[in-house]
């Protein structure tokens, strides 16, 4: 930890934080403290984990890349290396991130929990308590993001089967799965790219869709799908580009409704930005849909002790169940007597304005927007504190002087 943070310790495990405490170093907790760094303001990051970026290094499957291009992934004052692919790898993701803390000199203390935050409003300060310290500090900056902890659906008969039930947070490859025949439950992202590397292994994915689902090509015309729809809302309507979108996606990909993958009434980027819900990118599972590689079953009405029963009446022989059914915030766990989040653990004020929740309360990485939407809060976020930083140092250098 750097001197000029100048925390001070008294019997009573008490930590006095001149900066704001950052909870979570991921790359929200990593943006925000390096955008800080740079206007001139100490911080200390809390991390429950030994590691930065604890989700990428330790609960991702092998074959992952980022599905975005990387210059919608960097984070704020440092690019990804030159000789890094278009889309990196989880690897060149992690390395980045580590480069990134060492340019900026940021050293999170690990190993520590936050149980409890609450704002005391007889002190004016932030009270942080973690399994073994606690700490204070006039602003607290949320960045624990909206991927804290895995969701685990509720599926009747689940405690009866017989086989292995894994979280894609726990998988690694298809390699343990090997000739299997394998319930996927969820067709996002992970869940497309859980049954595509099942069938590298000769595992036999049966793909559980139970809501509406958009599929679009990861790229169009030789342009990210995602830079290019970028690029048109600069010029055009979203309805517009959202009709666009899909009839380039129909013309790539065909009618996925006839392969089980209907799509939703709502167009893609509208979706995103009222549900959160992001679109497929397509990196290879369609094709392997289509041929009967991937098997698409619709909701599971209950697991037996050695297979699943289907909402359409169908019975399957299972061996094992991978959960692809996403993550959550865990935000309402520890924060406390705070009324800026929901249940759900989202900021109630929606983006672009969610980052900041009064009485020095800050949030980044809650914009469903990915790292394009990181980066832009820890921006504000350190121009904002940045000020008061000034001015409560300005007016603490004139009693000096006086």
């Amino acid at each position: 930890m750097g001197s000029s943070q100048r925390q001070h310790h008294n019997d009573a495990n008490c930590v006095w934080v001149h900066g704001p405490i950052i909870v979570g170093a991921g790359p929200s907790g990593l943006a925000t403290s390096a955008c800080l760094t740079q206007q001139g303001v100490p911080s200390l990051i809390l991390e429950k984990t030994d590691c930065l970026a604890s989700l990428w290094q330790h609960r991702t499957y092998d074959r992952l890349k980022l599905h975005l291009p990387r210059q919608f992934c960097e984070l704020p004052h440092l690019g990804f290396p030159r000789n890094f692919p278009k889309y990196p790898t989880r690897h060149q993701f992690v390395s980045y991130l580590e480069s990134y803390a060492s340019r900026f000199s940021i050293h999170p203390r690990f190993n520590q929990a936050v149980r409890r935050a609450e704002y005391d409003r007889g002190l004016g300060f932030w009270r942080v308590q973690t399994q073994d310290s606690e700490y204070i500090s006039r602003w607290l900056i949320v960045a624990t993001g909206e991927n804290a902890e895995p969701v685990m659906p509720d599926i009747p008969g689940m405690n009866m089967f017989d086989g292995p039930v894994v979280h894609t947070s726990s998988y690694k490859s298809g390699f343990e799965f090997k000739n299997q025949r394998v319930l996927v439950v969820g067709c996002g992202n992970s869940g497309m790219e859980v049954s595509l590397d099942l069938c590298r292994y000769n595992a036999i994915p049966h793909m559980v869709v139970r809501n509406t689902v958009h599929v679009l090509p990861r790229e169009m015309f030789g342009f990210s799908t995602f830079g290019l729809a970028m690029t048109l809302l600069k010029w055009f309507p979203l309805k517009l580009v959202d009709k666009f979108m899909l009839l380039v996606a129909s013309f790539i990909l065909g009618n996925t409704d006839q392969i089980g993958l209907r799509r939703p009434k709502t167009g893609p980027i509208e979706l995103k930005n009222v549900t959160g819900k992001t679109p497929v990118l397509d990196v290879g599972a369609l094709s392997l849909i289509k041929s009967g590689e991937i098997k698409v079953v619709e909701g599971v009405r209950e697991i037996t002790r050695h297979g699943a029963k289907f909402v359409d009446g169908q019975e399957k022989e299972i061996d094992s169940i991978i959960l692809a059914t996403g993550y959550k915030s865990n935000v309402p766990t520890w924060l406390k007597g705070c009324e800026s989040f929901s249940k759900d653990g989202m900021p109630k004020t929606p983006f672009p304005n969610g980052w900041k929740a009064g009485e020095g309360l800050y949030t980044v990485g809650f914009t469903r927007r990915g790292l394009l939407g990181t980066a832009s809060d820890a921006i504000k976020v350190a121009k904002d504190i940045a000020q008061q930083w000034r001015s409560i140092n300005n007016s603490h250098n004139s009693h000096v002087i006086q």
